[in-house]
């Protein structure tokens, strides 16, 4: 890597032991080898510095993998047996068992761009009998030992995900996970670690993302003698499973850096990593409108075309249908799971409203959600052992709907067909696929048919399966991964989406916090941001339409308002902003991002994109509150050449202003914000 050091070697008794991971240093580290004894109650304290360790012998910290033999026995004392270079930047260690026939292959590939390193491991049964695994984390990372250790992650809940926390570790354990059977809402497998002193700009940050869309668990343990552990991987919660005689498990991947700049630096390293190494495609987000605030269930076909006429006017080059469009759906009680065209709603069949949709100049999208099902549903009476269930218990129902055991070969089938129908027949070239609920009652019947199996693993693996095929299938295609909001948005679903609808709060104020939040992980370029009504449904708020474009215009733009019933006023101005958007997405999208200020520090909060060639700079500016006697707001930028000129484009046919790199980097530019919910776009290019 490029500006860190990641070193780790043998001791004595044939342990992998952590060494070093911070800034570069020459690989001298032999004398940090050592074994350290404390007492009998903390006999092997090197164990808690184990590259990959397992459960046994007088380790008690967070094992990395815990595993029962078929005898009975439950320790495993992993040893060294080796290594293998397989290519210049990726590294295979071996280790096995000292007496039963397990290995292990501890994996790292390290992104040298990014200074970034990716782990994973794959587990061998060799034995000639079947092996239970109770706990497989994907990696440990340690993190040096501070006088202070604090942990950033986010939290939330349903239309608050992506909520920033900090906070002070004190000996003990702080878990973050999710039991609900996907990514979830309410944390996400990410997490920061600095002394307490880091902030955007400066200071050292160590940092790690699980790429995993099903349960998951990351523990950050602080020992007693003050190093940090931190292990992660798919959660060990009721996910027991068995590995057959000559069987092998491979763990999610778990990419953890380095950073001496800052969260701000952690961000872009990850976001640049993203862009190349895991995201589908880099495809310009098209602007999109969503009829679904408009129309909820009653969607019909001449309903449809006169809002698609509407989002031409407007400059909208993608046209998405959402819930309501198939079987007897007229409510969110019935028809999940039915996935023919309504011939009531659209008695020509989707091609009539598709046909409209591309001679007005748009493509077309649809929203499924292919994991669930009603109740009250064709699927569900002739298929009712598809669901997850046991037998002796009345299913859960959650939004009116059960969840289909996706793990099951037959289920999977179901999937990958009718979606392969759908995208044969009609000419579609976006999915918006949603998971309105969490996984309840998770057996399945038979019940014995399934023993040794994870279902919570096994929905996930599936679900990629699925994707992967659709990819193959249709690389037209762009999905969308949605999960009542961001409840499903992670390293791992990210392989297969293109962009990722992060939470049903569409109130532009709202938003900015949970953008925010999820820019510290997550690429703006696959986040979809939508301009919706004013008052907002949820909390009431009015915002004037500048601040929901502006907000939205931060990630994908799409449009899901009622535009119906829009103003001609109202339409010219939203014209503009899709018009201005367009001149700028290609810098939202490839850019870097640089967090300028917070509304959690006060009343002001902006962002800055910086493109690739160093030559366009857009920035947004948002202000809460105008108050009396305020001095006048003036933004430092970030990343500028000290020694360029910027020329500053101004509205309203003013002169444009060119400013020097110097000045912008330490006295700012000033601000024109006036009033309550006020904002700016401000755009730069560099002067040759």
């Amino acid at each position: 890597m490029n500006h860190s050091s990641y070193i780790f070697g043998i001791n004595e008794k044939g342990a992998v032991q952590h060494l070093y991971w911070g800034k570069p240093v020459v690989a001298e580290c032999a004398d940090l080898l050592k074994i350290r004894h404390h007492s009998s109650f903390d006999a092997d304290l090197n164990r808690t510095l184990g590259e990959y360790g397992g459960w046994g012998g007088s380790h008690y910290a967070e094992p990395c993998l815990k595993v029962k033999f078929n005898d009975g026995v439950r320790d495993l004392k992993l040893q060294y047996s080796g290594y293998e270079l397989v290519q210049d930047n990726q590294l295979v260690l071996r280790l096995t068992d000292v007496y039963y026939r397990l290995r292990v292959e501890v994996c790292y590939t390290s992104i040298d761009a990014d200074d970034l390193l990716e782990r994973g491991v794959k587990i061998y049964n060799d034995e000639a009998a079947p092996l239970q695994i109770d706990q497989v984390m994907a990696a440990a990372w340690s993190i040096p030992a501070m006088p202070s250790s604090r942990l950033t992650h986010v939290a939330g809940r349903w239309a608050g995900e992506y909520q920033l926390r900090t906070q002070l570790l004190t000996e003990g354990k702080k878990v973050l996970e999710s039991r609900s059977g996907f990514t979830g809402p309410h944390a996400n497998p990410w997490f920061a670690m600095d002394n307490g002193k880091a902030d955007e700009t400066s200071g050292q940050v160590w940092f790690g993302a699980l790429g995993w869309s099903g349960n998951w668990k990351i523990v950050a343990e602080k020992s007693n003698f003050g190093h940090v552990h931190i292990v992660g991987g798919i959660n060990d919660f009721d996910s027991a499973f068995t590995l057959a005689p000559g069987e092998s498990y491979t763990s999610p991947v778990f990419t953890g850096g380095f950073v001496s700049g800052g969260f701000g630096e952690m961000s872009r390293n990850l976001h640049h990593y993203q862009s190349t190494a895991i995201l589908p495609s880099s495809r310009v987000k098209k602007v999109l409108y969503n009829s679904w605030e408009a129309t909820e269930f009653a969607v019909e076909v001449q309903g449809q075309k006169a809002l698609a006429a509407q989002a031409a006017r407007l400059g909208v080059e993608r046209f998405v249908v959402d819930d309501g469009w198939f079987g007897s759906r007229s409510s969110d009680r019935a028809g999940l799971g039915d996935w023919q065209v309504n011939p009531e709603k659209f008695p020509q069949g989707l091609q009539e409203l598709i046909d409209e949709v591309k001679r007005l100049g748009m493509d077309f999208g649809l929203w499924v959600e292919p994991e669930s099902v009603n109740p009250d549903s064709d699927l569900y009476r002739l298929h009712p052992d598809w669901v997850y269930q046991f037998p002796t218990r009345e299913g859960t129902l959650l939004r009116n709907q059960l969840l289909l055991n996706l793990g099951k070969p037959e289920v999977k089938e179901f999937v990958l067909d009718f979606m392969t129908e759908l995208l044969s027949t009609y000419d579609i070239s976006f999915i918006k696929w949603d998971m309105n609920r969490t996984v309840t009652e998770p057996g399945a019947v038979p019940l014995l048919e399934y023993a040794g199996q994870s279902v919570w693993i096994k929905h996930v693996d599936h679900l990629y399966e699925i994707w992967a095929e659709l990819r193959s299938r249709f690389p037209y295609v762009e999905f969308e991964t949605c999960a009542g909001g961001g409840a499903r948005i992670d390293l791992g679903i990210l392989r297969f989406a293109d962009q990722a609808w992060i939470s049903d709060n569409t109130d532009a104020r709202d938003r900015l916090t949970i953008q925010e939040g999820f820019s510290y992980v997550y690429n703006p370029s696959v986040m979809m941001c939508w301009v919706t009504e004013s008052p907002h449904n949820m909390n009431g708020r009015s915002l004037p339409l500048s601040f929901r474009f502006h907000s939205a215009m931060m990630g994908g733009l799409g449009i899901g308002a009622n535009i119906g019933h829009w103003s001609d006023e109202a339409m010219a101005e939203a014209l503009r902003y899709v018009e201005q958007y367009k001149q700028i997405r290609h810098v939202i999208a490839e850019g870097s991002m640089y967090r300028l200020a917070s509304f959690r520090d006060g009343d002001l909060a902006a962002y800055q994109y910086i493109s690739p060639d160093q030559q366009e700079i857009v920035i947004f500016a948002f202000q809460q509150a105008q108050y009396f006697g305020y001095a006048e707001k003036r933004l430092v930028l970030q990343g500028l050449a000290h020694d360029a000129q910027y020329q500053l484009e101004q509205q309203n046919n003013e002169p444009d202003v060119v400013w020097h790199g110097s000045n912008l980097l330490n006295i700012g530019l000033p601000l024109t914000l006036s009033g309550d919910y006020a904002s700016q776009l401000i755009r730069l290019k560099r002067v040759p």
